[in-house]
């Protein structure tokens, strides 16, 4: 097997264009080392920073752009999608929403730098009806800025990034065992990061048939939307739901009855925000609060079966 080193000279751009390319759909395969890499080894022309640079944007441009159309179709759903896809906490996904309401498509220009930023910014981007040419400026723009700022770091610091090089040289093929070894821990890491999150979300939901039941039976149970601004601006809330965001957390519970039936819901992945909103019920001696299991897919899907099925209109 050639060394190492030899090999990301040979191939480095398209080694460059397809990291890239991989981590910018979604799977968790950091890219960032190459770009380093690539920067350290154009120094001694091993090879163009230019071309790589050329590549990575190039990679970029192409993942954001089937995002962007994808979430100027499929909207809130294809969003979904890419929270199971991605290995990031859902709640580091979620948050990003409101943050991209604040600064809209400006925010493309650092979203690759801020992890679960990264993963919904060009498909939240085409939810929310941002111009197409807006959307490629600022994507563009900001994917220079992310690959540049890498093969930069790669240059600065390319003494050590090569005696890095030249020790997985010498190692021959044990060399590529190490490499994917560290890809797999790194891998593994954010998969306990993720399932350590949920268990903090841990709490008993309650199933929409039995909140049907509640409403039918003239219990009067509160629903709260759990929702980012973001989504509430995607999805029609459930009839008389009250915003959760609407008020202060305390001046809020201070009104409400501490025996009545608390229902929190949301939009986002195994309903961790309606979780959270419900545990701080719980805290604050509302024994009957739990989120809904489903969320909002779940009512809509009773509510209105049909409308899963078709693709959203923009």
């Amino acid at each position: 097997m050639p060394p190492l080193s030899d090999l990301i000279q040979m191939y480095g751009v398209l080694i460059v264009f397809g990291i890239v390319l991989v981590e910018q759909f979604g799977l968790p395969i950091p890219a960032y080392p190459i770009l380093i890499v690539a920067g350290a080894l154009a120094v001694d022309g091993g090879v163009s920073w230019e071309l790589c640079l050329m590549a990575a944007v190039g990679a970029c441009l192409i993942c954001d752009l089937f995002w962007f159309r994808a979430g100027r179709f499929y909207g809130k759903r294809i969003l979904r999608l890419l929270c199971k896809i991605s290995l990031s906490p859902d709640s580091c996904v979620n948050q990003t929403e409101d943050r991209f309401r604040r600064f809209g498509v400006k925010s493309l220009l650092v979203s690759k730098f801020i992890p679960g930023f990264n993963t919904i910014a060009a498909p939240l981007s085409g939810a929310m009806g941002t111009n197409t040419r807006q959307f490629l400026a600022f994507s563009i723009t900001g994917a220079a800025l992310w690959s540049g700022t890498g093969i930069l770091l790669g240059t600065w610091f390319h003494d050590s990034v090569d005696g890095v090089l030249e020790l997985l040289s010498t190692m021959g093929s044990t060399a590529l065992s190490v490499v994917l070894a560290l890809l797999g821990l790194f891998i593994v890491a954010k998969y306990i990061e993720r399932r350590r999150h949920r268990a903090r979300s841990a709490i008993e939901r309650i199933e929409l048939g039995e909140l049907l039941a509640l409403i039918d039976g003239g219990h009067d149970p509160l629903i709260i939307d759990a929702r980012s601004l973001t989504a509430q601006g995607l999805e029609a809330a459930i009839p008389g739901a009250l915003v959760f965001q609407s008020c202060q957390p305390a001046q809020l519970m201070a009104t409400l009855d501490r025996n009545r039936h608390i229902v929190v819901y949301c939009s986002c992945p195994n309903d961790v925000t309606a979780a959270e909103v419900a545990k701080q019920f719980l805290a604050n001696g509302f024994h009957r609060a739990r989120p809904l299991k489903g969320g909002l897919d779940a009512w809509n899907a009773h509510h209105n079966p049909d409308a899963s099925l078709d693709p959203a209109t923009c």
